[in-house]
């Protein structure tokens, strides 16, 4: 499952079994942590989950800055809730990325506010998964 951890929300991404595809499924609109994490949860044991892909929001120089501390600390308060292995992704550009495509298939400025988060995930995850591609190739 990926995820793209903001403020207001959480994008959601699920994949399938052989790690190849990321699909978008949905946007958590954050509340309090304990009911989101609670929400997560359910979905992770509903879709049978083993890994989050969680985005990594780096400066664009590289350095970790307040972002990356955030989502350590959402990190490691979910994992007090739920054991599940947890990895980071570099998610620079994802929303950019997604942004991008969603303007080129003449999407509305309401649909892609509606969409982001989760595309954004699906980035997270996708990207994810190519680096793991990428390196079973180099082996």
């Amino acid at each position: 499952m990926g995820l793209d951890i903001g403020k207001k929300t959480i994008g959601i991404a699920v994949g399938d079994a052989g790690h190849k595809v990321a699909s978008p499924l949905k946007i958590l609109w954050r509340t309090k942590f304990t009911p989101d994490a609670h929400q997560l949860i359910k979905m992770i044991d509903e879709y049978a989950i083993g890994l989050l892909v969680i985005g990594w929001p780096l400066n664009m120089d590289g350095t970790q800055g307040p972002k990356c501390d955030s989502v350590r600390d959402f990190a490691h308060a979910f994992l007090a809730l739920h054991d599940i292995n947890i990895c980071f992704h570099d998610e620079r550009l994802s929303t950019a990325a997604v942004e991008r495509t969603m303007i080129d298939v003449d999407m509305t400025r309401n649909m892609r506010s509606k969409r982001r988060d989760a595309l954004a995930a699906a980035w997270i995850l996708q990207s994810a998964f190519d680096g793991i591609a990428a390196q079973k190739q180099g082996e």
